[in-house]
C-alpha cells in the first residue's frame, strides 16, 4: 500500500460519514494555523507523511518547517507550522499525530542501538515485525534513524527459516529447491538461511549457494566461532535476544548485520501535539 492509498483508507476509518465535531461549530470558510509541538526528546520522524496528509486533504496547505526527519528534538521546540482550512486541520490533526508519534518513537529506539554499535562495522536491520499496511513507513523511520532495512515482505527475498527447513526436510533439501525455484522463475533474488547450531553453519557451507547466514539465538561466543568456520565467504547476520544491554557484544564479534524486531515491535511512540496558533 502506497501513501495515498494509506492516507485515503486511514482518513475514511477516522471520518466516516463527517468530522461532525468540526462541521457542527466551526464555519467551513474558517481559516486557521497550527503548530506541532515537541513534548519528548527523541529522533523526529514522520515530517514528510503528516505534510502528505494535510496536502491530500488541502493540496494549498502552507507549511514552515522548523524540525526535519531525522533531526533531534527536545520537549519545547516547534516541528512545524501549518496554515489551513479549520476543518481539514482538525481533520488532518490525529491521523498525522498518529503516525508522527509512532515512525518518531522507531526512530528514536533506532538511533540508540545504531548509536551503542557506532564504533563497530555491524549495522542494525529491522524485521517483518511490523505493523499491518504501515511497514513501509515504519521501515522508513528505521531509516531516519540510522538502521537499514531488511526484505519489505515475502517478496523481496527468500529466507529459509526454521519452519521452512523442518518442512521442507533439512537445510541442504531447502537451499537446493530455493535455488532451483530461482532458476526456473528467472528471479533474482538472495537467498538467506537461518541456521541454530554450528553444525547448522558446516552444513550450509557445505551446499554452497545462498548470500547471508542467520546465526539464531546464538551467543556472542557462538557467533564468533561460526564467523570463523564462514571466514567471510556469505554475510552474515545475528538475531534473537538481542537488547540494548548487550548488542555491543554481538557488533565487537564483526558480524556483518545486527536484525532487532524490538525496533519496530517495542518501540513507544514519542509525545507529540498539535495545538491552534491564535493570534
Amino acid at each position: 500500500m502506497n501513501t495515498l492509498e494509506f492516507i485515503e483508507a486511514a482518513l475514511s476509518e477516522d471520518v466516516g460519514s463527517g468530522d461532525h465535531s468540526t462541521l457542527s461549530c466551526i464555519p467551513a470558510n474558517a481559516h486557521g494555523k497550527a503548530i506541532l509541538k515537541i513534548k519528548e526528546a527523541g529522533i523526529l520522524a514522520g515530517v514528510n507523511m503528516a505534510q502528505a496528509i494535510f496536502h491530500y486533504l488541502e493540496p494549498d496547505a502552507s507549511f514552515t518547517l522548523y524540525k526535519a526527519d531525522g533531526d533531534s528534538i527536545v520537549p519545547g521546540e516547534v516541528a512545524f507550522e501549518v496554515t489551513a482550512s479549520v476543518h481539514t486541520i482538525l481533520k488532518a490533526e490525529r491521523l498525522a499525530l498518529n503516525c508522527m508519534q509512532r515512525m518518531s518513537g522507531i526512530a528514536t529506539l533506532t538511533r540508540q542501538y545504531v548509536d551503542a554499535v557506532g564504533e563497530f562495522r555491524s549495522e542494525i536491520l529491522d524485521t517483518r515485525k511490523t505493523t499491518p499496511l504501515f511497514r513501509i513507513h515504519e521501515k522508513e523511520a528505521v531509516r531516519i534513524g540510522g538502521g537499514c532495512n531488511h526484505r519489505m515482505g515475502l517478496y523481496d527475498m527468500i529466507m529459509l527459516k526454521d519452519n521452512h527447513i523442518d518442512f521442507c526436510g533439512g537445510i541442504e533439501k531447502a537451499i537446493e529447491k530455493a535455488n532451483e525455484y530461482i532458476r526456473s522463475n528467472n528471479l533474482d533474488l538472495q537467498i538467506e538461511v537461518e541456521t541454530r547450531t554450528i553444525d547448522d553453519v558446516k552444513r550450509v557451507i557445505a551446499t554452497g549457494n545462498v548470500h547471508r547466514i542467520m546465526l539464531d539465538n546464538y551467543e556472542p561466543a557462538m557467533i564468533s566461532e561460526a564467523l570463523a568456520l564462514i571466514a567471510g565467504k556469505y554475510e552474515t547476520e545475528a538475531s534473537g535476544g538481542i537488547t540494548l544491554e548487550n548488542v555491543r557484544e554481538y557488533a565487537a564479534t564483526g558480524v556483518d548485520y545486527i536484525s532487532i524486531g524490538a525496533i519496530t515491535h517495542h518501540a513507544v511512540s514519542l509525545d507529540l501535539s498539535l495545538k491552534a496558533q491564535l493570534s
